[in-house]
C-alpha cells in the first residue's frame, strides 16, 4: 500500500456541513475506506488548509477516484501528494 498526504480546504458549503454535523468527518472516513483508502492519521489545521490526512491506498488511480468523488460534492478542495518513508527515500538514492 502506498502512502499519500492529502491537504484539504472546506468550501462555504463544507463549513456549514461541519458546523451543523461535526461527525460528518467520521462518516466521510468510512466512505473512504469503502473506496479502498484507509485514513492513518488526521489533523485539523489553522492556516490556508483545514485538514491534513495521511492515508494508505493501493495506487494513484484509487486516490484519483477518491478525489473526483469528494471534489464533485462541492464541499471540499483537495491537494493529494504521494509520500514515502525516509528509509525508502534513502534506499532509492
Amino acid at each position: 500500500m502506498a502512502i499519500y498526504v492529502i491537504l484539504s480546504k472546506l468550501t462555504d458549503e463544507g463549513r456549514k456541513t461541519i458546523k451543523n454535523n461535526p461527525q460528518r468527518i467520521c462518516e466521510v472516513n468510512k466512505e473512504l475506506e469503502a473506496m479502498g483508502v484507509k485514513v492513518k492519521e488526521q489533523f485539523a489545521l489553522l492556516g490556508p488548509y483545514d485538514f491534513l490526512n495521511v492515508v494508505e491506498a493501493p495506487d494513484n488511480e484509487t486516490i484519483l477516484r477518491m478525489s473526483v468523488e469528494l471534489g464533485s460534492r462541492g464541499s471540499i478542495h483537495l491537494l493529494s501528494m504521494p509520500a514515502m518513508s525516509i528509509d525508502k527515500f534513502i534506499a532509492g538514492i
